[in-house]
């Protein structure tokens, strides 16, 4: 690997991924004030869970039908006809790919409803009935959100990120607000939240479809006969169909998951998806932004042949995400306390719920790294169209994933789910990982090698920076006790934050790190 044109690369990356990792922080932060409106509203109570299963079912669908499938077969067929040129084979691509999804989606939708009583059971929740009808109100979400994801995956293709961005703020936002809004005229706060969700699907489509239009793309509704004939579409199904098998698996995991934390005891649910929703917050500023800018490009560095940059790119983009996740990682581990009391503590969300939350939190962290890296690699075969490796992947985790979670539940509950997510994880990494190498055109050895070494460094630096923090982190939390949450809490959490900011920003510049030192220059470029 040529070091001049990593740093090179790096700046490449963040340049396109800059403005949508901008937006994304400001979805994922407002993904977090909506899970501490929740906090306050319902904390880790039976009606919280009830929220959760609820809103876990459409999401399962939503990311076998809407994201997963989008990424990994709209997308590059859709490359294909752009690269063509042909505008009215595109049109009528587009045309019939929306009267295909939307015919099936609103079929999904409609069973979702009928058999919501029977989903529910899966989970053993206490508020049987109440999460029936929150799962009958949410479901439709899933029609909405389909829409939405094949509009941000015809924008992606043309490299327009900015609306894929804001999409999810306006979701959160929506939320939050019937939060408020609408909890006095509602049952329960969760019923006025469940509305927030539907809201927030539509509006996540219509901020989308203006800048379709300005693009000039137009499509309709077909015959469905004519829709399931199109070429472009019957290519779509193909890579979807090993796909949806792998994403069933991935996606089982939260099934299996969260009913086996239904029965491990009041609040395990719910303790889990604030821990999540803390992880997702790191995840998905650079993780999900740098994978969603690196698809398109791989997709067309493999239809062109360009194998050099696009080995190239992959390390650069593995680089950056062990830049990111590993400090934050370590840091995560060491305040994860202060960080959950902080957003979280409230009337509703007790000393058991902070408790409960830790005990997922610090073993949900560890496997950030790995998350992140499968969401970088998994584009490195869906730009070759290859969808049945990360599928093999997909199941051998998910198998994994339920074995360690059933052994570990009985005892550590909430912590041993996400322990044996951590350790899945990992296992899909380098089951991954082995199957790229497979892949003539790909550079295992110059990808790999210069990658691991990476993230050692970071490992060991992380490391360093991390040692004064830990004689000094308990002098702060005595010295601010006894006061308001946000000084008891806070005070201490900014603090070391900022000293854990300034010793790796030292580390880094003595060491001369070429991806920090790109990002550097680009900025220092940007201002003058």
């Amino acid at each position: 690997m040529d070091s001049e044109n990593t740093p090179q690369t790096a700046k490449s990356l963040v340049r396109h991924g800059s403005a949508l990792s901008l937006l994304t922080l400001v979805s994922r932060i407002l993904g977090l004030l909506r899970e501490m409106v929740k906090a306050r509203f319902l904390g880790t109570t039976a009606l919280s869970d009830a929220f959760s299963v609820a809103f876990i079912l459409p999401n399962l669908f939503r990311r076998l039908c809407a994201e997963g499938s989008i990424a990994v077969a709209f997308i590059p067929t859709f490359k294909e006809h752009l690269i063509e040129g042909d505008k009215e084979k595109t049109r009528e691509f587009l045309s019939c790919t929306f009267t295909f999804l939307t015919f099936f989606v609103t079929v999904l939708v409609c069973l979702g409803i009928l058999l919501a009583p029977f989903l529910v059971k899966i989970f053993g929740v206490q508020e049987y009935d109440e999460t029936v009808l929150l799962t009958r109100i949410m479901f439709p979400f899933l029609g909405f959100i389909s829409v939405a994801a094949l509009f941000q995956g015809i924008l992606n293709s043309v490299h327009i990120f900015t609306p894929s961005g804001l999409a999810p703020i306006l979701l959160n936002i929506s939320t939050i607000v019937c939060a408020y809004v609408l909890s006095p005229y509602t049952a329960n706060p969760a019923r006025a939240m469940a509305i927030g969700i539907i809201i927030g699907g539509f509006l996540e489509g219509a901020i989308q479809l203006p800048f379709i239009v300005n693009k000039g793309f137009k499509f309709f509704i077909t015959g469905l006969k004519r829709a399931v004939n199109n070429p472009g579409v019957r290519k779509v199904l193909r890579l979807i169909g090993p796909t949806i098998i792998g994403m069933a698996a991935y996606q089982l995991n939260d099934v299996v998951s969260t009913a086996l934390a239904g029965r491990a005891g009041e609040g395990t649910v719910s303790s889990l998806q604030y821990s999540l929703r803390l992880q997702e917050l790191f995840l998905g500023v650079f993780a999900v932004s740098i994978g969603t800018v690196l698809l398109p490009n791989l997709t067309e560095y493999a239809k062109t042949s360009q194998w050099e940059i696009y080995n190239k790119r992959l390390v650069s983009s593995i680089n950056i995400i062990a830049l990111i996740t590993i400090p934050v990682t370590f840091f995560s581990l060491l305040q994860g306390e202060n960080l959950i009391r902080l957003l979280f503590q409230s009337r509703s969300f007790d000393d058991t719920s902070a408790r409960l939350t830790l005990a997922a939190f610090t073993f949900h962290m560890p496997g950030l790294l790995f998350i992140a890296l499968n969401r970088i690699i998994a584009p490195a075969f869906y730009a070759q169209s290859d969808t049945k490796s990360p599928t093999l992947a997909g199941i051998i985790s998910f198998a994994v994933n339920i074995t360690l979670a059933a052994v570990l539940v009985g005892r550590f509950k909430g912590a041993g789910i996400a322990f044996a997510l951590t350790i899945a994880s990992a296992i899909n990494t380098i089951i991954l990982i082995i199957m790229l190498g497979k892949n003539p055109n790909v550079k295992i050895g110059a990808v790999i090698g210069p990658s691991l070494l990476y993230i050692l460094k970071m490992l060991i630096l992380s490391a360093l920076a991390l040692v004064p923090l830990c004689f000094i982190s308990p002098l702060l939390c005595d010295y601010f006790a006894g006061h308001s949450r946000i000084i008891t809490y806070g005070a201490p959490l900014a603090i070391c934050a900022f000293l854990y900011f300034i010793l790796g920003l030292g580390m880094l510049a003595i060491v001369k790190d070429q991806n920090f030192l790109g990002v550097i220059n680009m900025i220092r470029k940007k201002g003058t």
